[in-house]
């Protein structure tokens, strides 16, 4: 079977489809007779800075893991201003179809959102190929857009909502990361029997127990500090904001270390608070590539899960919390819904309500005395994993879903 995969992000990009497409497709190119295609942008996100060895051609071709990848031309935009980031999804769907001509026919195309102008693609390309569009469904647009103040409201988004839909009713088959996402769906007329639900998982091999690094912890002067950390996506939808406040609470507890690590269109606006207020107990990082991520987890006593409050966020569940279990580390959420289900459930975590800076500070400092806690937690959550979101087991749940549809719709195409 040949699966034509396309996906706005791919490595060496560091987030959580492009973990999820590369850790899927690898897994699928070990099995006989199957060959796996992606069509993706050169690598540039989040700071729009083409990564180094790259050229932003028209086609560029390579093979990573068994995996054929075309990266296709690329307005090259940061992860912040929305105008410039529109631009970049609307081109990456006309180059991906244009990139996807030469690539021989396919027996399933699949597109991965978060944004959903890659699911477009992906149905234009199904049409062209005449082969079945799946639509792995990884957040629910536009309704994301407007939770988190992108856009407002308007004709435009009606009209999202209904090209969303059209795209909905024509997959034959969407893939929901979470079940929230499903019983969305469901709820709005899309047939339960062409919705299944395969959530994240984590790379077990890759992501493991680790030993703190003193040589970090020597490099931002906190060999003896507790550390809660903050490592990820820096966005309008993750309510950072709230940290630098917890931190102004903690100003005080001088054994005490927040650090944030990643890019987003937040980032700005964060060093800008910390530096009006004058803060020292708290240090914005650059983003890490995935290796270098381990050692901020592990060099972490607490890591720090947060999402805005807003009811669209309790269908969420942010794929960090499956790294940061795996690592034997403990969690520090503000994330209800969903995620907060699973983490009871792993006994892996601490929660705080969403967005309130003095619950998020007070639980800081009780986990700070706590350490015995924190080493149960993160025992919980790794054997947790371990039993249930192994990320081998939903590759294989996904390809066989996959092949099911490919079986079913042969004689049609």
């Amino acid at each position: 079977m040949h699966i034509l995969f396309l996906s706005h992000y791919f490595p060496p990009e560091v987030n959580a489809p492009a973990s999820r497409t590369y850790e899927h497709a690898r897994r699928w190119v070990q099995q006989p007779g199957v060959k796996v295609t992606v069509i993706t942008n050169h690598p540039n996100h989040p700071k729009g800075v083409l990564f180094p060895g790259y050229k932003n051609g028209w086609i560029t071709e390579e093979e990573i893991d068994g995996i054929s990848v075309r990266r296709v031309k690329t307005f090259l935009a940061a992860n912040a201003a929305v105008i410039r980031r529109t631009a970049n999804y609307l081109f990456y769907m006309v180059a991906a179809v244009g990139g996807a001509v030469g690539v021989p026919k396919p027996d399933i195309v699949v597109a991965t959102s978060p944004q959903f102008f890659c699911a477009i693609a992906g149905y234009v390309i199904s049409r062209l190929k005449r082969r079945p569009f799946v639509f792995e469904l990884r957040d629910i647009w536009p309704d994301s857009i407007v939770t988190v103040g992108a856009m407002q409201a308007s004709f435009l988004i009606r009209l999202l909502e209904r090209l969303e839909l059209f795209l909905y009713r024509e997959a034959a088959l969407i893939v929901a990361v979470t079940d929230s996402f499903r019983e969305n769906l469901i709820s709005r007329g899309i047939p339960a029997a062409k919705v299944v639900v395969v959530k994240n998982g984590v790379d077990l091999d890759f992501f493991q127990p680790r030993t703190r690094s003193l040589e970090l912890a020597t490099k931002f002067g906190a060999e003896e500090k507790f550390i809660a950390a903050y490592i990820g996506t820096i966005g309008m939808a993750h309510a950072v904001d709230g940290i630098v406040e917890a931190a102004e609470l903690l100003r005080a507890e001088t054994d005490i270390l927040l650090l944030i690590v990643g890019e987003g269109a937040g980032k700005a606006r964060v060093e800008s608070l910390i530096a009006s207020k004058g803060l020292q107990n708290i240090k914005v990082l650059e983003g890490v590539n995935k290796a270098s991520v381990r050692e901020y987890y592990a060099l972490a006593h607490v890591n720090l899960v947060t999402l805005r409050n807003k009811p669209l966020f309790l269908a969420v569940i942010p794929s960090k919390i499956f790294e940061i279990m795996a690592m034997g580390k403990a969690i520090l959420s503000s994330v209800n819904g969903e995620s907060r289900r699973i983490l009871e459930a792993a006994q892996a975590a601490v929660f705080v309500e969403p967005e309130n800076p003095l619950e998020l500070s007070e639980a800081i400092c009780r986990l700070r005395n706590e350490p015995d806690l924190l080493s149960q937690m993160g025992e919980k959550g790794r054997r947790f994993v371990e039993q249930h979101y192994d990320r081998s087991n939903s590759a294989d749940a996904l390809f066989e879903h996959l092949d099911r549809i490919f079986q079913m719709t042969q004689r049609k195409f």
